[in-house]
């Protein structure tokens, strides 16, 4: 089997889901062949030839080599502004990549105006014209070599973000020209939202042999006809680790799935009706000994939707010496100086806090189950530890007006200094969300591939308010506005922890304490 992760995505770690699928399909005898064709079409773009003419792209172009060295050096990331100007010139570079009219691409982003990822009928066409695709001449002549070498009679592609939609279906388009006797299975965050939705009717019978949603190590082997008889970690071993941009190797891990929480009124796992699922701590245990011993990681990435007790447990029980960041939620042991001093110590260089709003009639609504009092102690005690904070808002949900936002504003500015970074996002209204039930929702779809919908905001505000509001007034408080201009471009929570001082510092967990495998 042949498992491919297309392009576009961000460029900074290898993908989990080819990796934990190859390390189930090893351990249980099955062939398999990964291939991250997001990174190596990364490099094939920025090694075309190009003939700038603005100073910009003459810079960029000029420094390219160096630019992508540097973002593999960690000294890199102590000197904010040198970043941004590397990255945006990097970013730069892919820009002026994409000659084709109406095709707009960026480190992190595919937009093809011919082509919408949330219309079937494009999707089809993108497969159907697969040689228009600007990355068409790579994955030609890397697939055809990869079949010349082994005879693959399944070939499946991981598709998590709509930024890989069109090139995923001109990849498809080309093996079913290409290779007609094989088996194409798709995967990924983005066809499980998709076959999530009530009503789902396949439009691409003719492109894809089989779907698979949610976690596809169990599906996957049933469909190979093989029992699922071995927890396995993923297997990064084929993957061209030095080749991603970052200073050193970033191991992304999910020890669970859906959410343990699972009520926020918001949020599209609930809409979707994803269960929450997680692995026994043993096997945690295990996987991470594993994947210390074998990469020997600069950072662990957590790919959780919220660490779970247990999971945190484990760490601070087990610390793998190795620095590690994920989603959690905010909850009473976060309040707590201790507990927070323990997580320091087990080498957590940063967490990601979905705040929401600063008003706590909002969050009730939500149903975040957390208070402002829970949140501000939870801030305090993480900047006291040493732990960075990336910390989520979003406005515009339907209980909110100007008036709870400039609440948000104010909470947000009473506790600058212990929120390190802020991701600032408006809120899309899943289809068939909680929310959607008690608004006017508008009957326009932009295509039947959509997740989301417009609606009436019963309080008037909209999205054009929003965006004026953000940029006029939030992002210029001169507490917020340092916060805002330190998130890294393109990577965001990807390269935050970096630039964190507790990345550099030590702590309690030596070598000699590193995770057992017990």
């Amino acid at each position: 089997m042949l498992l491919i992760y297309p392009p576009v995505a961000k460029p900074g770690e290898p993908p989990t889901g080819i990796a934990q699928l190859a390390g189930t399909l090893k351990a249980h005898g099955k062939q398999c062949v990964v291939l991250d064709a997001n990174i190596e079409g990364f490099h094939y773009l920025i090694e075309r030839t190009r003939t700038p003419e603005d100073t910009w792209s003459k810079r960029a172009e000029r420094h390219l080599n160096k630019n992508r060295d540097a973002l593999q050096d960690l000294s890199l990331f102590s000197n904010q502004d040198r970043y941004q100007r590397v990255v945006r010139d990097l970013n730069r570079v892919v820009e002026q990549s994409a000659l084709q009219p109406g095709l707009t691409l960026s480190l992190v982003n595919y937009q093809d105006q011919k082509n919408s990822p949330l219309r079937s009928s494009d999707l089809r066409a993108a497969a159907a014209a697969y040689e228009q695709n600007i990355y068409f001449p790579y994955f030609k002549q890397r697939l055809e070599q990869l079949f010349a070498q082994q005879p693959f009679t399944h070939v499946g592609f991981s598709l998590t973000y709509l930024s890989q939609a069109n090139t995923t279906f001109a990849m498809i388009g080309f093996v079913r020209a290409t290779f007609p006797d094989v088996t194409i299975i798709v995967g990924g965050g983005l066809v499980t939202s998709w076959l999530s939705q009530p009503g789902w009717k396949n439009p691409f019978a003719d492109l894809v042999d089989h779907w698979i949603t949610g976690r596809g190590e169990m599906p996957l082997l049933k469909l190979l006809n093989t029992e699922h008889t071995t927890a396995s970690p993923p297997d990064y071993t084929d993957l061209p680790l030095a080749d991603y941009l970052s200073p050193g190797t970033i191991i992304p891990y999910a020890a669970s799935s859906g959410c343990y929480w699972n009520k926020c009124s918001f949020c599209p796992e609930v809409a979707e009706g994803n269960q929450y699922h997680h692995m026994p701590p043993n096997q945690i245990a295990a996987d991470l000994h594993y994947l210390q011993q074998q990469h020997s990681p600069v950072l662990f990435h957590f790919l959780d939707n919220a660490l779970s007790p247990a999971l945190l447990k484990i760490l601070i029980a087990q610390p793998t010496g190795i620095p590690w960041y994920g989603f959690a939620r905010v909850a009473p042991y976060l309040a707590d100086p201790e507990y927070c001093k323990q997580l320091r110590q087990s080498g957590c260089v940063m967490l990601k806090l979905g705040l929401e709003s600063g008003n706590q009639q909002v969050l009730n609504t939500m149903r975040k189950g957390i208070t402002l009092e829970m949140v501000s102690q939870t801030l305090r005690c993480l900047e006291q530890a040493g732990i960075a904070t990336y910390v989520y808002l979003l406005f515009g949900t339907p209980s909110e007006s100007l008036q709870e936002a400039r609440e948000t504003l104010k909470f947000t500015a009473q506790h600058h200094s212990a929120i390190t970074f802020l991701n600032l996002a408006i809120f899309n209204m899943p289809i068939f969300g909680l929310d959607a039930q008690a608004v006017k929702v508008d009957d326009f779809y932009e295509g039947d591939l959509s997740l989301y919908c417009n609606f009436r905001h019963p309080r008037g505000w909209n999205r054009k308010d929003i965006r004026s509001f953000l940029d006029k007034e939030f992002k210029r408080h001169p507490d917020i506005a340092p916060i805002v201009h330190r998130d890294p471009p393109f990577f965001s929570s990807n390269h935050a922890p970096f630039f964190h001082p507790s990345f550099h510092q030590p702590t309690s967990c030596s070598s000699t304490g590193k995770l057992s495998a017990q």
